[in-house]
């Protein structure tokens, strides 16, 4: 039995779906096994997974919960994105309406 989490982009844990890329740069991913991402960040094929692994029997899942402006205004400036990338990418976390 695995011990241990397996959060993955796009999940309560770690919501950002664009880590995705980090993921597919830092282990060149497409070369080395043939699985793609789209620009949407799904991958293809579609049995296809992708994670983080913590082999640790005390880790444990969490959400990343609500998040306000000057938290994603810190993110956008570390992550190099635009600040309306960023709060698409995140939008069901936001605790705040972008349009305001």
């Amino acid at each position: 039995k695995y011990r241990g989490i397996r959060p993955a982009p796009g999940h309560p844990a770690c919501p950002d779906h664009t880590e995705k890329g980090t993921i597919w740069q830092l282990l060149d991913v497409q070369a080395n096994t043939g699985i793609q991402i789209t620009e949407s960040f799904a991958m293809w094929p579609g049995s296809s997974i992708s994670g983080l692994y913590f082999a640790h029997p005390e880790s444990r899942y969490f959400s990343l919960g609500k998040i306000d402006r000057d938290q994603v205004a810190d993110y956008h400036e570390r992550k190099g994105m635009s600040m309306a990338d960023v709060e698409r990418w995140l939008g069901p976390n936001l605790n705040y309406d972008p349009a305001e």
